[in-house]
């Protein structure tokens, strides 16, 4: 397996035909120096040391596995949660936010931007600045402000600046827009932090290797809990990083299938989903070459999810190359669906998911049914704290 992870991305950047970094030169430069620097510095004692000691002693990492037996009995099949819903800040933005902000600090930056859809990025981002004394400005769609008003809060109280986006769907793509162009005008003292597997490169592999601990913890406690590997994995896609996190440990499982979960929304009808690699075709966003949700003018489409977090046209350069390999099986769930596990896991478990971990608990359900005999290992990559207000006032109790 580390044979893979030498030889993807390559020294462009690429994952097969998918990723690179399509900016402007000025900012290549930049992105460079990134490049360098991540190479240079991930790779020494003293940068390993001290990401492992913030994980241990801030972080509350190891996350643990967690055999769901009621919804296990309910629905069949054996079903495991790995719980990044206990990692700090309640997801598991923070194993990157963490890492970047590091990196950041190794570098002399003074000040962190980025965008979030759902706030846990934000949330987590905000925290690794103030653990580290950098400023934070944070994107954010005016429909999300609304939708995760929790989240925004929580940014507030850490010390960020919250900028509200306020043009086009006023949702994730817009607020990536919006982070960028702030970037763009002080790429020196400012890093960008991504939130994603996306983005030009280096981002989708920084985000990548700074998630697979999750994959990492989540094979060795699986397997001192089971004496084997799963034989499911499970995950939800909206850029893609917590997915890329736990399908890193099981990619030469050729006994392991894997499950990227995308959000079907309303329907198949396009603007009602963002089931990119769904329905997405290749195309440039962001700065990166990935399977893209788009508009017959071949920009980019709009989109939509009950979950914040999921609702972009675009998806990471990994998980575009999975897709064409059949390494990972893309699949979908509706708004619908998402709420009827929202609320199953919350009372069976005494678990409240995120909206966007949701999905990936619906399939689970789902494949649970199908294949009553086997192991299902879902990344449950965040809690639903944000959630609450929202669901419950647009949809009620079920």
């Amino acid at each position: 397996m580390s044979d893979y992870f030498k030889a993807f991305p390559d020294n462009k950047g690429l994952y097969g035909e998918f990723g690179g970094s399509y900016i402007p030169p000025e900012l290549q430069k930049e992105m460079d120096k990134i490049t360098d620097a991540y190479y240079s510095i991930s790779k020494s004692h003293q940068f390993i040391s001290e990401l492992r000691n913030i994980r241990k002693h801030f972080q509350g990492r190891p996350t643990p596995v967690y055999f769901a037996k009621r919804l296990s009995d309910e629905y069949g099949g054996r079903i495991y949660l790995k719980r990044e819903d206990l990692n700090h800040t309640g997801a598991h933005k923070l194993n990157h936010c963490m890492g970047e902000a590091l990196l950041a600090n190794y570098m002399g930056k003074k000040k962190l931007i980025a965008e979030t859809g759902a706030g846990q990025h934000g949330v987590a981002l905000a925290t690794a600045a103030a653990y580290f004394g950098l400023e934070c400005e944070i994107h954010m769609g005016e429909v999300d402000i609304v939708k995760e008003h929790p989240n925004v809060v929580r940014m507030q109280i850490l010390g960020a600046k919250v900028v509200p986006v306020s043009h086009g769907l006023r949702t994730l793509k817009e607020a990536v827009d919006s982070a960028f162009q702030a970037y763009l005008k002080d790429p020196i003292t400012a890093l960008y932090c991504i939130g994603s597997v996306v983005g030009p490169h280096p981002f989708p592999m920084m985000v990548r290797d700074f998630q697979r601990v999750v994959g990492v913890e989540a094979r060795e406690q699986f397997y001192e809990m089971t004496g084997e590997m799963p034989d499911n994995v499970v995950a939800c896609v909206g850029g893609g990083s917590n997915a890329m996190g736990i399908f890193s440990a099981f990619l030469d499982e050729s006994d392991c299938t894997l499950y990227g979960v995308e959000p079907l929304g309303l329907s198949a009808k396009k603007g009602e989903h963002a089931a990119t690699l769904t329905y997405g075709k290749p195309g440039v966003i962001h700065g990166f070459r990935c399977y893209l949700l788009q508009d017959e003018n071949g920009e980019p489409a709009p989109v939509y999810s009950i979950a914040s977090g999921l609702d972009y046209p675009g998806v990471g350069p990994e998980h575009s190359m999975f897709r064409d390999q059949k390494r990972v099986e893309y699949v979908s769930i509706s708004d619908d669906e998402c709420l009827d596990a929202f609320f199953a896991l919350s009372k069976k478990e005494g678990i409240i998911p995120a909206l966007e971990s949701a999905h990936a608990v619906a399939f689970a359900f789902k494949l649970a049914q199908e294949k009553l005999r086997q192991s299902i290992l879902v990344n449950l990559s965040g809690r639903g704290d944000k959630d609450i207000d929202f669901v419950v006032e647009k949809y009620g109790l079920r």
